[in-house]
């Protein structure tokens, strides 16, 4: 038997290690899952499988894809700085222009059928495996959304309810909230954007909607700041007067009774403006002014 020359040796190892650079790999972090789809030049491409959390370096055929999503939760913030999007605006029933900051907190439904399902329906349109297209795929199928349904919930109150009433504020949160879920899951055609704190089990629940207050503009801030004043001084006059009419009437009691000059003593001595000097019968009596 013939021994394996160098020549064929090395024609081996170079097929090898052209196998394995051929091949596709994937890694994916604690919070990360991933789709792998078949792919090669001889291959018909289509799903193959889900790749769980904490994979490292897995491979897999030459040609094969993999597109990895988030896992856990999520949050999509509108807001001045340090945010996806720039602040909302809302227009109240009294037709006043509100500015709302909050956020958007969710998972992303990762059940393998599910997240199949959402690549190949939402994903594969906007990239949404890759950073930018994450985030517009979230301004089309849920800023969109949450922002129609603040600004609907929003003509059923006036605003100072919306900026002034705790009570109006969180119902009118609740309600914006629940049209959102309801927009979303109607224009995706799933439950694709669960509850912050689903983990891949049991009901999906829903995504989640947190606002800070709705910001008026500036000049009627600084109005309804001095009507509250306004407000504040016709009650403290209020006060004033009803004291002043307690003691009008308490006196117009004392003249019916004491008649004027008694009554004028009467209130001299309560306020402790004369003395008086209790005498032995018989003697006199002397009132001196202080």
């Amino acid at each position: 038997m013939k021994k394996p020359t160098m020549v064929a040796l090395a024609a081996l190892a170079v097929g090898a290690v052209s196998l394995l650079t051929g091949c596709s790999s994937v890694s994916t972090e604690i919070d990360q899952v991933a789709l792998h789809y078949t792919g090669g030049p001889f291959q018909d491409k289509h799903y193959a499988d889900f790749v769980p959390p904490g994979v490292s370096g897995r491979l897999d055929g030459p040609g094969d894809k993999h597109y990895v999503y988030p896992y856990g939760q999520r949050t999509y913030t509108f807001a001045k700085t340090n945010a996806e999007a720039p602040p909302l605006s809302i227009v109240s029933r009294d037709n006043v222009t509100l500015t709302v900051t909050g956020q958007v907190l969710f998972t992303l439904n990762t059940k393998p059928e599910v997240l199949r399902q959402f690549h190949e329906r939402i994903g594969m349109k906007y990239k949404a495996w890759e950073p930018e297209g994450w985030r517009r795929m979230l301004a089309d199928y849920v800023l969109i959304h949450v922002d129609r349904a603040l600004d609907g919930t929003a003509q059923r109150y006036g605003w100072k309810a919306i900026y002034n009433d705790p009570a109006v504020r969180n119902a009118f949160e609740k309600d914006a909230a629940a049209e959102a879920v309801k927009r979303v899951r109607e224009a995706t055609g799933g439950e694709y954007f669960c509850s912050p704190t689903y983990t891949g089990t049991g009901p999906c629940g829903d995504l989640v909607i947190t606002i800070q207050k709705p910001e008026p503009p500036a000049k009627l801030v600084e109005a309804l700041a001095a009507e509250q004043a306004a407000i504040l001084q016709n009650e403290a006059q209020k006060k004033i007067n009803q004291k002043v009419a307690t003691e009008m009437e308490s006196i117009r009691q004392l003249v019916a009774v004491l008649g004027p000059n008694g009554a004028v003593l009467w209130k001299a001595i309560q306020d402790g403006k004369i003395t008086v000097v209790p005498v032995p019968q018989g003697g006199s009596v002397q009132v001196s002014p202080r």
